[in-house]
């Protein structure tokens, strides 16, 4: 009995396995369906998954084996590539052939690990021709595999909804000439909050756009959340690009309460989200410790505690949902 006990749990953690390992095969292209992402059988899906931390601070992450660990160990369905554009001299505008070989490392093994990857122009900014440049390259090399969504704005801060909207219409021009089909992510003013902004006036004339709202709970309360509903209602599609349980500098404790109702509420609603990140700066949302390897494969010691609660979190709703 023993011997055959045995032999069912390994059976089943290995078609666990298996079936992580074989997501994008499984689920393939990804459309828009009304305001719900969708795999290639048209089913909903949901995306659950981290963030890396700015590259040009955190490059040393950027790598296969990180990408695997979060991927086999963590149950990450999605990785997000934060491409620094303007904040120090290893940005991208300042170096931008080294910046792109650090975010496709990343690119390069969410794909080879079959998991979906995003390619996050990480500004708070608008640097127009920069992004036309980056993503036309980006879209010409990445765009034939299904794995690939855009972010084209990561947070818009003071720019007007006119402005994002405008840039962001010239961005996916250039994208759409080389991709026709892949997700693309689309910010919104007020460091994704004004989500709003965009249901009064949504971008037209494009298919598989998506919209993004980023929280972090113990700043953002519930009113979010009613106007991101809201939003959804007029028929705007959301995806959670960036989120965490923390106040909104990334530090400060965390309010575990808050973040529990936002997975709730993501997860009735089946919005696809991603936890900010992976980093070891000293503060509450960076989710190593200074002790983790930069290839990956960590004790539980090496992670912090928003990093264990994320963890947490993916292994179970991934687990529950679409793996």
């Amino acid at each position: 009995m023993k011997s055959k006990h045995h032999f069912f749990i390994v059976a089943l953690l290995l078609v666990g396995y298996y079936s992580n390992a074989q997501f994008v095969k499984k689920h393939g292209q990804l459309s828009v369906k009304g305001t719900q992402l969708v795999d290639k059988n048209q089913n909903p899906i949901v995306l659950r998954g981290v963030s890396f931390g700015w590259h040009n601070w955190w490059g040393k992450f950027y790598n296969k084996g990180v990408v695997k660990t979060l991927n086999k160990d963590w149950n990450a369905t999605v990785l997000r590539a934060a491409m620094g554009v303007d904040v120090d001299e290893n940005c991208y505008i300042k170096k931008p052939i080294e910046s792109k070989a650090t975010i496709e490392a990343v690119i390069k093994a969410a794909i080879k690990q079959d998991i979906y990857v995003i390619i996050d122009f990480h500004s708070h900014n608008i640097h127009l021709e920069q992004a036309k440049i980056f993503f036309d390259e980006m879209s010409k090399e990445y765009g034939k595999y299904p794995n690939i969504i855009y972010e084209v704005f990561n947070e818009p801060d003071n720019e007007t909804w006119t402005e994002v909207k405008a840039y962001s219409q010239e961005v996916i021009k250039v994208i759409r000439k080389n991709d026709p089909k892949n997700i693309i992510l689309v910010g919104t003013p007020h460091w994704d909050q004004d989500i709003h902004l965009a249901a009064a006036d949504p971008i037209v004339g494009f298919e598989n756009i998506m919209y993004t709202m980023h929280f972090y709970a113990a700043t953002h309360g519930k009113w979010l959340r009613d106007r991101t509903d809201d939003a959804i209602k007029s028929g705007l599609p959301i995806f959670v690009s960036e989120s965490a349980g923390m106040e909104a500098t990334g530090d400060g404790p965390l309010n575990s309460i808050a973040w529990q109702e936002y997975i709730d509420w993501m997860e009735v609603r089946k919005l696809s989200w991603i936890t900010w990140s992976i980093s070891s700066k000293d503060e509450t949302c960076s989710m190593l410790n200074k002790s983790a390897n930069s290839e990956g494969d960590w004790k539980d010691s090496d992670l912090k505690e928003s990093g264990e609660k994320t963890r947490a979190y993916l292994k179970k709703y991934t687990t529950d949902n679409n793996k």
